[in-house]
């Protein structure tokens, strides 16, 4: 057995993680904050973090130089040490639509589309689910989605029409979860 085997195995037999486990850990944190770090900042806005480590976020985006953003990068891994990385990564994996429940949102969001460019009865069955929905803005979207589906266009309108519907589904869910 070498020596390195050796130390860490009896530094498991009192119970303390080894030199090499807490290595693993702290590059592990490193690893999430540039996760954070590779978030785009409407994202990022949407993430529950502290103060202090917001502002590291948003000041790695402005480091160009390798060497300061590797120093950076290790300092939000100090940082991370501080938070509860399971719940950031809950965050990450819902704010990147990784997470099942956010699958789920886009699929709905995706379905009511659909379900509004192809039926006028959608729509009033939208907006008695949605009573704050703007309308005026919705009818409009549609029109304009169905216009373009008409004329064989790109679906500019129905990409707006999806990320307006995505929002206020988000927001729905937020408001009752």
């Amino acid at each position: 057995m070498t020596r390195e085997i050796s130390e860490e195995l009896s530094a498991d037999a009192d119970g303390t993680p080894s030199k090499s486990q807490r290595k693993r850990d702290m590059h592990a944190l490193q690893a999430l904050g540039a996760e954070l770090v590779r978030l785009r900042r409407e994202q990022l806005d949407r993430l529950d973090l502290p103060d202090e480590l917001r502002e590291a976020v948003e000041f790695a985006h402005r480091v160009t130089s390798h060497e300061a953003r590797r120093r950076h990068m290790q300092y939000l891994g100090k940082l991370m040490r501080q938070v509860d990385a399971d719940t950031i990564r809950a965050g990450i994996a819902g704010v990147t639509g990784e997470s099942r429940a956010a699958v789920a949102q886009m699929h709905l969001a995706e379905r009511w589309r659909e379900r509004l460019l192809e039926d006028d009865a959608a729509l009033t069955e939208f907006l008695a689910g949605h009573p704050g929905a703007d309308v005026q803005w919705l009818r409009a979207a549609i029109r304009a989605a169905r216009r373009e589906r008409a004329a064989e266009r790109a679906p500019r309108q129905a990409r707006e029409l999806y990320r307006w519907l995505h929002g206020q589904l988000r927001d729905r869910a937020a408001h009752e979860g």
